[in-house]
């Protein structure tokens, strides 16, 4: 039998969307197939990819721009928002055809919604060619939904009500929120602590916010190991917050930096409490079993899903100011009973309803 090809197109926005291709990945190895992950920003070509990440940074930074742009446009599928989606579309149709010259694909998976509008395109001109998309936000913002998709992979119920606003008929599927492997065979606490040279009874949180490092993470960190918690903060590919956490480690001997790491399970294992903005974060904390104190930093689709984070419950949220935060933190730290999580044990759940939900359109 011939193996078929499965193109999974993700963006290099952030981490998060990586996370999730990795994991979809790993799910289809038992189907025989050869997998290839490609970032939707960089077919959009130089220009537009480089415009792209500058637009979405500059929005980031200026949270009641991003508001009205993801509630008043991208939410709904607003007049601007549409002709991204369609300029965005125009630009990747040629870089997809010489992609895909030498790797045509059984299967399109976009797990970036950038990628949606591309696999939906692609399929049109090869009927043939499976599509399904894989998203983690709580809701699916318009630019998610395509007529040409045939599978939408949904990690909550609001957010398939979210895909069917848009198409009643769309065939949806709820299944886990994925996570990275490593996660699920995070050490235990005591082990952790002795790998990091953390006191066997000290209070540590793990303090971080996205590949970025969004918010006031240095003023938040300092002013929890002021409090008397072991903080290891971590600041991602932000390089100018790291070299303020290392100035502010001088200061505060309990306050240990890392930057971008690998060793982020370990990190977990090793705390009480995880706090973090919403996102891929979040569910990780949740499969090492850890509560969650939320930073409200992220705006958009943040928002949306620091709502859901609550809704799953173990989780607080906290204004991203140094005194709140603090008082925040203590109080998950002091109810730890209230907030205990069993850890998850296995990524078979994910992986098993994925390759399900596949064969249901004819992809097994």
């Amino acid at each position: 039998m011939t193996t078929r090809n499965v193109l999974i197109l993700s963006g290099r926005f952030g981490k998060g969307h990586d996370t999730v291709a990795e994991a979809a990945a790993v799910a289809l190895v038992p189907l025989d197939v050869e997998t290839r992950t490609v970032d939707a920003i960089s077919l959009l070509g130089g220009p537009g990819s480089v415009l792209g990440e500058r637009v979405f940074r500059t929005l980031l930074s200026r949270p009641a721009l991003y508001d009205a742009f993801h509630f008043g446009q991208l939410r709904q599928g607003g007049r601007l928002a549409r002709r991204f989606d369609v300029a965005a579309r125009r630009a990747m149709e040629r870089p997809l055809r010489a992609l895909t010259g030498d790797f045509p694909p059984a299967l399109i998976l976009s797990v970036f919604a950038t990628g949606a509008a591309g696999g939906a395109w692609y399929a049109a001109q090869h009927p043939d060619t499976a599509t399904a998309v894989l998203i983690t936000d709580s809701y699916a913002h318009r630019l998610w939904v395509h007529e040409r998709t045939d599978l939408f992979l949904v990690t909550s119920a609001l957010c398939a009500h979210a895909v069917r606003s848009f198409r009643p008929e769309a065939s949806v599927v709820v299944i886990p929120h994925p996570a990275r492997p490593e996660f699920y065979a995070a050490p235990a606490r005591a082990e952790a602590r002795t790998r990091l040279g953390l006191p066997a009874d000290a209070d540590v949180a793990v303090l971080m916010s996205g590949a970025w490092g969004i918010g006031p993470l240095a003023e938040c960190a300092e002013a929890l190991a002021a409090d008397g918690l072991w903080v290891l903060a971590v600041a991602g590919t932000n390089d100018r917050l790291h070299r303020r956490l290392v100035a502010a480690s001088r200061r505060e001997r309990r306050l240990v930096p890392f930057g971008f790491t690998d060793q982020v399970p370990t990190l977990m294992a090793a705390s009480d409490v995880v706090i973090s903005s919403s996102g891929d974060t979040c569910r990780e904390a949740r499969v090492v079993g850890r509560p969650l104190v939320l930073l409200d930093v992220v705006p958009g689709h943040g928002r949306e899903n620091l709502m859901h984070e609550l809704e799953l419950g173990h989780a607080v949220v906290a204004q991203p100011s140094p005194r709140v935060l603090t008082r925040a933190t203590r109080r998950v730290l002091a109810d730890s009973a209230r907030h205990r999580i069993r850890p998850v044990t296995s990524p078979a759940d994910f992986e098993t309803q994925l390759r399900a939900a596949l064969a249901a359109i004819g992809f097994e």
